[in-house]
């Protein structure tokens, strides 16, 4: 018995962030606050993004915020994305909020207690007895976590419908005290954006099964990525190395996942990573060794999206979804911990 994949849906919200509009945004944000910021200008154009989106106006970041204004501002924005893309997942799968089960609620960009499901679901129509399954920290590879928890709540509750729903506003940690690196390249790459996906052991349709799910976190990588925080919000811990150790350690670590459910790369025959930026695409195209165009999907969605945090690999997934393929699709994701996550799923 497995968890199928019901439906997955993707939504950002309103503010386009263009790439040239940004960086005349941050070069007046910048420039006149810290001399070398001229120095690090190039970190936008050479992003390949050309597009992000951003749950607040290019007026709310002129201004100053603090914890209360990023809070509020992170309850806003993450409960109407919660609306609007569980809702469009609920369709998709043929169902209402009523048979919902469980909610697996995925989100590190910002804290709230009760959480954002929590303060939604009565006017979205959902039972006030299903289970809620908030999980908060896992960065960028929550997407993968998140659909994995879902699919293992489902197989625990047989014919149980399970929604996973995950919402990262990074924009609302952008800083304008900070002139650190990470900063800048948080800057640079981070946009907002929503994915829900449904599962259920049972159901018509379905665009595929959850066959196996897997985990590696890496000893001594606690500093490779994540948050630190201080009056003014969230500081990014963004390190230089995480090309570096995509390269060197994420092939070994999928080789034994796959080995541990008795199978290899050779029985892969289609990819959604996370693309975290243009040169972690790079490094997973050489650790994986796949031919030209095999990441197009990634590229697509990085260009057009940005690095939106744990919703990104599901973005890269609904893309391949639309393809016209059969087999074992390879899903996987990085974030803080160090700890890369890993699906295999059966279309």
């Amino acid at each position: 018995m497995r968890s199928k994949l019901l439906s997955l849906a993707t939504a950002v919200p309103e503010f386009e962030l263009r790439t040239e509009d940004v960086i005349v945004e941050a070069q007046k944000i910048f420039g006149g606050r810290h001399d070398d910021f001229e120095r690090m200008l190039p970190v936008y154009a050479n992003s390949e993004i050309k597009t992000r989106y951003s749950t607040c106006s290019y007026d709310w970041f002129r201004q100053e915020q603090g914890w209360p204004e990023r809070s509020e501002a992170f309850l806003v924005g993450a409960s109407k994305m919660f609306a609007e893309v569980s809702t469009l997942a609920l369709q998709r799968a043929g169902l209402e909020a009523g048979q919902v089960d469980t909610i697996v609620m995925i989100s590190s960009t910002g804290i709230a207690t009760p959480t954002i499901e929590a303060r939604v679901m009565s006017e979205l129509g959902f039972r006030d007895d299903v289970k809620r399954v908030p999980v908060f920290g896992l960065g960028c590879a929550g997407g993968v976590a998140g659909v994995s928890l879902a699919a293992r709540l489902a197989m625990a509750q047989p014919g149980s419908n399970v929604l996973v729903v995950v919402i990262e506003l990074c924009t609302l940690t952008f800083r304008a005290d900070e002139i650190s690196k990470s900063n800048i390249v948080a800057t640079a790459l981070f946009g907002d954006g929503a994915a829900a996906a449904v599962l259920s052991t049972t159901g018509k349709n379905a665009h595929g099964e959850i066959e196996f799910m897997g985990e590696h976190t890496w000893p001594d990588t606690v500093d490779i990525m994540g948050w630190r925080m201080d009056p003014q919000g969230f500081g990014a811990i963004f390190s230089r190395s995480i090309p570096e150790l995509t390269l060197r350690n994420l092939r070994p670590a999928a080789d034994g996942f796959l080995a541990g459910n008795n199978l290899s790369f050779a029985d892969i025959g289609a990819y959604s990573f996370h693309p975290g930026g243009a040169k972690v695409i790079a490094a997973l195209e050489m650790a994986f060794t796949l031919e030209a165009g095999k990441l197009a999907n990634e590229r697509k969605i990085l260009a057009g999206f940005g690095n939106m945090s744990a919703p990104t690999v599901l973005f890269v997934l609904e893309q391949g979804l639309t393809e016209n393929f059969s087999g074992r699709r390879f899903i996987s994701a990085l974030g803080p911990g160090f700890t890369a996550g890993f699906i295999t799923m059966l279309q």
